[in-house]
């Protein structure tokens, strides 16, 4: 059977080692029990493993030093320290170290998993951003395209047989859903990537302009005409001509468009000579052009003569697998370039994620984790760093009624009662766990009517 992660557990209390290696094999990992940190990084050097889970305090290397010698020999395997003497400096140095968590003895075994099995999983995703990085890297010269989901597999199967040709291509998608990383994708892996890409936004540019930039203009062809200037598409003769936002082209640039792409040549403006240009003509738009051809706003015969081969791109809520793997993309990007303390993302702030529906789509989930990198703490991506509109929906969850959902009280009744069973009922050691005084703890025990079992009511 396949093992959930290989696991190394060091702590020179044998009894503890020995219960963390039993519960992570119940739950499906590969775990081995190592005595001291020296051993560790021996394990490491013979065979990498997922993850390390050590105590703080052990004789001869510690816990930090470890974390500090693991991050060099293996800088893939994650690192978890425990500890029963907790406090905030060893916490913030451990994360500074580079740990993925800190658990404070005594911890609920349940806490283990859920936490094992979060660092396993941001480990298991950053490398497969990595993979699928290098995947794209090589097949489409373009490293930002993420996505394993069936419309994106489909998406990058399409590419790669139209790349090949110099056929006119268009490409449709709402905003944010990454118009122009497809054109780029389509340009490298195309006989022509060793040519220019020229990229003109069709919106961005006045429409009195627009025509001089696409075609060119000779000196005096219009006040401010100084010299003669050469166009975009002389500018991207032998390489590809990419065309966003074509459905803003007026009427009478859409005729002239439509020539060059007929006669393969352009005209300047107030020029009576005609330039040959060999550009392969990438369009874009994120407008239902066959209903404006309906409706008269883009001519017929230009549409069929860009639609040659549409390339659909789907919305981010069409592949919402694929959100994950692009959110962990945008966290290692922007941590890295901000030095970030972020390690990766809570379980419930990666719920908001899957739950919004995105109608920004790529970049607005860019924007979003951009965000929570600058404004987050660390170490994880929580719900607050969050835009409002995904918080929302977390307030909307919170207002919801849950009858199951344990109270506060109970909570602390059960973690009381659970440090008391872990030291004998020892009330003093207790109450050092807790944070609290023995005095405190007395009233508690007295509130919940708490009672250890008759053998082991000896402590003070």
């Amino acid at each position: 059977m396949e093992t959930r992660g290989d696991i190394l557990v060091v702590d020179d209390d044998s009894h503890m080692r020995d219960l963390v290696v039993k519960v992570l094999t119940r739950e499906g990992y590969t775990a081995r029990a190592l005595p001291r940190a020296q051993e560790v990084l021996k394990a490491l050097e013979e065979v990498p493993s997922d993850l390390v889970l050590s105590d703080i305090r052990m004789p001869g290397m510690d816990g930090l030093a470890l974390l500090r010698e693991v991050k060099r020999v293996s800088p893939e395997t994650s690192v978890i320290l425990m500890t029963a003497f907790g406090s905030i400096d060893s916490a913030v140095q451990a994360m500074k170290a580079g740990a993925y968590d800190y658990l404070t003895k005594p911890f609920k075994l349940d806490e283990l998993t859920v936490v094992v099995g979060r660092a396993l999983e941001e480990r298991r995703l950053r490398a497969e951003v990595q993979a699928l990085r290098e995947e794209v890297r090589t097949r489409y010269q373009f490293a930002n395209i993420i996505g394993k989901s069936k419309p994106m597999q489909d998406l990058f199967a399409l590419i790669s047989k139209v790349a090949t040709s110099r056929t006119t291509v268009l490409v449709q998608g709402k905003s944010g859903t990454g118009k122009e990383l497809v054109a780029k994708a389509i340009h490298y892996n195309s006989p022509r990537r060793h040519r220019s890409l020229v990229t003109v936004n069709c919106s961005a540019i006045p429409k009195d302009l627009l025509e001089s930039e696409l075609f060119g203009h000779v000196r005096g062809a219009f006040t401010g005409a100084i010299a003669h200037k050469r166009g975009l598409f002389e500018e991207a003769d032998g390489g590809s001509l990419f065309l966003d936002e074509i459905g803003e082209l007026n009427p009478e640039l859409q005729v002239k468009l439509l020539r060059v792409l007929q006669e393969r040549e352009v005209k300047r403006v107030g020029d009576t000579q005609v330039h040959p240009v060999d550009v392969r003509l990438i369009a874009a738009t994120n407008r239902d052009l066959a209903q404006a051809v309906k409706e008269g706003a883009f001519r017929e015969d230009l549409y069929y003569r860009l639609n040659v081969i549409p390339i659909v791109i789907p919305e981010l809520k069409e592949r919402s697998e694929d959100i994950p793997l692009l959110a962990t993309h945008f966290l290692l990007m922007y941590t890295k370039e901000a030095n970030a303390p972020i390690e990766g993302i809570s379980k419930e702030a990666m719920r908001l994620l899957l739950e919004y529906d995105w109608p920004g789509n790529v970049r607005e989930l860019e924007n979003a984790i951009e965000r929570g990198v600058i404004l987050g703490q660390g170490p994880q991506l929580l719900p607050e760093d969050l835009p409002e509109p995904l918080r929302a929906r977390q307030i909307e969850r919170q207002r919801e009624p849950n009858p199951g959902q344990p109270t506060l009280e109970e909570l602390e009744r059960e973690y009381i009662t659970t440090v008391l069973q872990e030291t004998g009922w020892h009330r003093l050691k207790a109450a050092q766990i807790l944070g609290i005084d023995r005095r405190t703890l007395y009233r508690k025990i007295r509130t919940y009517g708490l009672r250890p079992s008759l053998d082991r009511e000896s402590q003070p």
